[in-house]
């Protein structure tokens, strides 16, 4: 197929720091690639995977994350892009990762193009009603079966969950003296509950967290920097390098958060680094730990701390085998792939697109929409 994937234009592609969706979108144009797809990405910045790069902004724009110009003005330069790359070529899907580019699926299907739209965020009341409003041109992936399940009336076409290349991680078996805190600072990730869950249990927590934008910066000086005790460090948000190191030495990871996560893909992350994970119920936290093999669950910020005292009967090999196992990258492509092909069958041909294409030579679907030659027809 040739799938055209459009990113966020805030971080490059793969990260070199924060950047959870661009992780993400890196690690599935690769897989594409090496599955023989043809697959072009939009977004900003440098090139950084395997599959045909188109820079819509020459420079990421992270300062300008959560102003709406970015958006807007990235969704009208990837219509542009596509329109004239289809002309050039046709393109079988687009697989959307903003928030809105989903707002251009009409404009692709009068293309002839089905649109993909995996759902990153949480799916609140507002969020509800904004994918609600498209019709049936923007098909939807979840990223868990929790996020499926809060908003079960949406155009849900499969649940992939997101995934890592355990190869590209250390392993690790011994840990050093402190619990880790990997994340935003945002009331609702909980670092004020990390650092008092961590005192609590007498480790020392070091917080890795991303600080750029204005409420990060006010949560941090209100609600963290008071509770920071001697030991603690705050590292500052960690590159990929320093990243993996933090994690593999690591005794566990603090999770602790208060909201309907759609993944959290640190997790993973952590699991495969063999770190257990200590984590408050909520969104996919029990789809993606094993309670009591991989980490620890909570039902309240009280039961962190006897979770951190138990750290040492996680077995860190138990960790990598479940991200093995589970949420690796090889099942992480399939789901793509079926996903694809499931909408490109159902897709709507407006009938002036149906005439144009009607003397083309025909592809014929195998086994998971595999093409065979014109001579099997």
């Amino acid at each position: 197929m040739h799938i055209v994937l459009v990113a966020p234009p805030y971080f490059d592609i793969p990260p070199t720091g924060y950047g959870g969706v661009e992780a993400v979108v890196a690690t599935l144009a690769d897989e594409l690639v090496e599955r023989g797809h043809q697959v072009t990405l939009l977004g900003a910045g440098r090139p950084g995977t395997n599959a045909r790069f188109i820079p819509l902004w020459d420079e990421v724009q992270t300062l300008r994350l959560g102003e709406p110009y970015p958006e807007i003005v990235h969704a009208f330069k990837a219509w542009r892009v596509i329109e004239a790359l289809h002309a050039e070529q046709p393109i079988d899907i687009v697989h959307d990762h903003t928030f809105a580019g989903p707002g251009n699926a009409a404009a692709y299907r009068a293309l002839g193009i089905p649109t993909v739209v995996t759902v990153h965020g949480p799916v609140d009341a507002e969020m509800h009603e904004y994918y609600r409003a498209f019709d049936d041109s923007v098909r939807l992936v979840a990223i868990s079966d929790r996020q499926r399940e809060l908003a079960p009336d949406l155009n849900w076409i499969a649940r992939v969950h997101n995934a890592i290349r355990p190869d590209e991680w250390p392993f690790r078996t011994e840990k050093l003296d402190y619990a880790l805190f990997l994340g935003r600072y945002a009331p609702y990730k909980g670092p004020h509950l990390a650092l008092e869950a961590a005192h609590a249990a007498g480790l020392r927590l070091i917080l890795a967290g991303k600080c750029n934008e204005p409420p990060e910066h006010a949560f941090f000086d209100e609600f963290v920097r008071p509770l920071l005790g001697p030991d603690d460090d705050v590292f500052g948000e960690a590159d990929a390098v320093a990243k993996r190191q933090l994690l593999a030495g690591a005794r566990c990871l603090l999770f602790p958060i208060q909201w309907e996560e759609p993944f959290g893909i640190v997790m993973i992350e952590a699991m495969v680094c063999g770190t257990p994970v200590i984590a408050l119920r909520g969104g996919a936290v029990a789809e993606v730990i094993e309670h009591g093999v991989t980490g620890w669950i909570c039902e309240s910020p009280d039961e962190l701390p006897a979770a951190i005292a138990r750290i040492g009967e996680i077995d860190p090999r138990a960790c990598r085998e479940r991200v093995e196992k589970l949420f690796a990258t090889a099942a992480f492509a399939r789901g793509y792939e079926d996903a694809y092909y499931r909408a490109a069958s159902t897709a709507r041909v407006p009938e002036p697109v149906r005439r144009r294409t009607a003397r083309r030579t025909p592809i014929v679907l195998g086994p998971r929409g595999t093409r065979l030659p014109s001579g099997h027809l």
